[in-house]
């Protein structure tokens, strides 16, 4: 199916933008069915902000980081959750290093 450039209008900063037909054809081998919403600006910034300390979790909330101590290396974590102290907190090194040496989940739940 021959696809055309489109243009397109960003929800975010209301500017035309051009859906290339190269750009639908990736997204229609990859199964996507909606067609993007935002410039490649706008994408750009939610990206950014969602890698950084102000993290988007939907319909414009902010997802509160807390601070603690690495159990590991005792280096200074953010976290997204309240940690409690009856748990190990690790940086996001040290947790990546601890989750490959987890054995696989042996209950019947898949998720």
């Amino acid at each position: 199916m021959p696809y055309t450039d489109k243009t397109l209008v960003c929800v975010d900063c209301g500017s035309e933008f051009v859906f290339s037909a190269d750009d639908q054809q990736y997204h229609a081998d990859r199964g996507f069915l909606n067609e993007p919403r935002r410039c490649r600006s706008c994408r750009a910034v939610r990206r950014a902000q969602r890698n950084g300390e102000d993290i988007s979790v939907g319909y414009g909330q902010r997802r509160e980081l807390f601070t603690a101590v690495c159990s590991a290396c005792g280096k200074e974590a953010r976290v997204p959750f309240q940690p409690r102290g009856d748990k190990p907190v690790y940086c996001s090194e040290c947790f990546q290093t601890h989750r490959s040496y987890e054995e696989p989940r042996q209950s019947g739940a898949r998720w």
